[in-house]
């Protein structure tokens, strides 16, 4: 039992509990109640895929904290994600052309993923700061789309993966051509942004089941 006061759990009594005599059922209908981790189902390929995974941010309290990886060996590790932003055709071909006026939109674009991926222990509460050894950040222009795709690798020697890393690489790259194009065209659209896979650890290799962005 739930008990929205103290917020924390509690066994339920033994007498019989119905909706009419449990004072906070109605408060509580529909909500997603905290101290109760969730659990997660893999959809990828590798070790453990499809099986359902404990949520590791909660202690058996329920309270959010930093996982100890501590006993955890360094091993290589490696993540690449991706992600895209679409724009009006206009807008691309001013990247294209180098005409944005703000000036060289991926490469500045190319930068702000670097320094986002570097410093994603700082925007991330429970993600650890890791010493990363390698990061590529690549823009493709798709004109039949009217989109840019950043790809974002992100490499490390230690006791967790990078997907956090590359994860944020993306967005902040994304981001960043929003920020100097958006005088042109403020209805871009960001989307697609997922891991497509990742390497080391003991859960060994996954990569992301082949799918196009939409």
């Amino acid at each position: 039992m739930y008990d929205i006061r103290t917020d924390q759990w509690f066994p339920w009594p033994t007498r019989r509990f119905t909706r009419a005599n449990n004072r906070y059922g109605s408060r509580l209908s529909g909500r997603r109640l905290p101290g109760r981790p969730q659990v997660s189902t893999d959809s990828g390929q590798g070790p453990g895929a499809g099986k359902a995974q404990e949520l590791s941010h909660f202690d058996a309290s329920g309270q959010a904290h930093m996982v100890d990886v501590g006993g955890k060996p360094s091993t290589d590790r490696l993540a690449r994600a991706t992600g895209y932003i679409r724009m009006q055709a206009g807008t691309l071909a001013l990247i294209a052309q180098g005409q944005a006026g703000k000036g060289d939109v991926l490469g500045v674009a190319r930068i702000a993923a670097i320094q986002g991926a570097k410093r994603t222990a700082e925007l991330v509460p429970l993600c650890h700061p890791l010493p990363i050894t390698r990061i590529e950040v690549t823009f493709a222009l798709e004109p039949a789309q009217e989109r840019v795709v950043c790809t974002a690798l992100v490499a490390t020697r230690g006791p967790t993966g990078v997907e956090m890393e590359a994860l944020t690489a993306v967005q902040v790259g994304l981001l960043t051509i929003y920020d100097m194009c958006k005088a042109a065209d403020r209805g871009m659209e960001m989307g697609g942004i997922r891991v497509l896979e990742k390497h080391g650890g003991a859960s060994g290799s996954w990569q992301a089941e082949a799918a196009a962005h939409p």
